[in-house]
């Protein structure tokens, strides 16, 4: 399956400064933000949670031929299931969830529809990660930049705060010359209510040329860039 810039750059730029001993990724679809953080930390417990099962076979095919594949693990259920069955707690809970807005409207209406019934309430997702997050823990997700001040304020009814939020743009202008909108947010919350650090990010100057930004953050995961 095709990799997306957003779980790439969520993996990418979420801080290892908690040095996390265990790690959920939420949806992990094929594995990609696991994978990059074994590859970037030392944590001992990469767990990855995927309910589609094409994604989930995929995903188990990867962690075992990586060089990781003694740290990860894939269930194949529902977040829903996962939290009933699951005692542990998370030193860091990171998501690029399936969400569903305007931005992928595709001239296949059933794939239009399955992305749809796909989509993790965002409700549901944040009341899994509060409940599965240790009381130092960090909880990371990728979402649309318009759903940001929502998903903040719905974050902070189960007492999770933002620390850092990372706003993205493809390019800096757009079409018309004027300043490109931001697309995606980058949040990273905690249970510490903070003043939160506010970053910006542009991901091209044109079409494949990248910003050196960009390039910095994610060099690391790509074979050539």
């Amino acid at each position: 399956m095709k990799i997306g810039t957003d779980g790439v750059l969520l993996g990418a730029w979420v801080s290892i400064k908690n040095n996390p001993f265990s790690i959920l990724d939420i949806g992990a679809g094929t594995g990609i933000i696991a994978l990059q953080w074994a590859q970037r930390s030392h944590a001992e417990l990469i767990d990855a949670l995927e309910i589609d099962e094409n994604a989930y076979e995929q995903c188990v095919d990867n962690f075992e031929n990586s060089p990781w594949g003694d740290r990860l693990f894939c269930y194949h259920a529902s977040l829903e299931e996962f939290v009933e069955e699951i005692e542990d707690k998370y030193d860091l809970i990171i998501s690029n969830p399936p969400f569903y807005s305007e931005d992928y409207k595709t001239p296949n209406e059933s794939r239009d529809i399955a992305r749809f019934s796909d989509a993790l309430p965002f409700d549901e997702l944040i009341e899994s990660a509060s409940q599965l997050l240790s009381d130092e823990g960090i909880f990371a997700v990728i979402i649309p930049r318009k759903e940001e001040e929502n998903f903040i304020k719905m974050a902070s009814e189960v007492n999770l705060f933002p620390r850092r939020i990372c706003r993205v743009r493809g390019t800096e202008t757009s079409r018309h010359g004027g300043q490109a909108e931001e697309k995606r947010s980058m949040l990273e919350f905690s249970f510490k209510k903070i003043s939160p650090k506010i970053e910006n990010l542009t991901i091209e100057i044109s079409r494949h040329n990248y910003t050196e930004e960009y390039k910095n953050l994610v060099q690391d995961f790509y074979l050539k860039m």
